[in-house]
């Protein structure tokens, strides 16, 4: 296996993106229990939390990096996850249930889909990211004050 491979495995082994994975099926969890949806239930709250968990962040990655030749795999990646593990999860478990709530449950779990992308799109530990946090709103913080002073200097002309 090359490094490039090993690199990515690192990051599905990272500590605080497998906590978030489990708080976030931890709320799917309960979410199930006091919904009342029909269609939301502790296995497929799983099955799509670990598909969105390995492609969400690389469909993310896709999409700002403008990778415009993986767009269709991205594209596959984005549907079966929100759409197409659902469609059959629940074709065998209850066909009913899948024609009634298909066209909702697309909308919500696409929007889950890009927030999960978004938070696990970060290549690095958890320290590293609260430092580049902080470096970004300090350099933020001094190019505001730079900013005032000129408008003060210039408005008092």
């Amino acid at each position: 296996m090359n490094t490039a491979h090993l690199g990515h495995l690192t990051e599905y082994l990272r500590p605080w993106k497998l906590v978030t994975l489990a708080v976030g099926i931890a709320l799917l969890i309960l979410g199930s229990f006091y919904s009342g949806a029909p269609d939301w239930d502790i296995p497929i709250s799983f099955i799509m939390a670990i598909f969105a968990y390995l492609t969400a962040p690389w469909s993310m990655r896709v999409l700002l990096e403008r990778k415009w030749r993986l767009w269709p795999v991205m594209l596959f990646f984005t549907w079966f996850t929100v759409d197409g593990c659902y469609a059959i999860y629940w074709h065998f478990k209850n066909p009913v249930v899948l024609k009634l709530m298909r066209s909702v449950n697309f909308p919500a779990s696409l929007s889950l889909y890009g927030m999960c992308g978004i938070l696990w799109l970060y290549r690095g530990s958890l320290r590293q990211l609260l430092s580049e946090i902080r470096n970004r709103f300090h350099l933020l913080r001094g190019k505001q004050a730079r900013l005032m002073q000129t408008v003060y200097k210039n408005g008092s002309k």
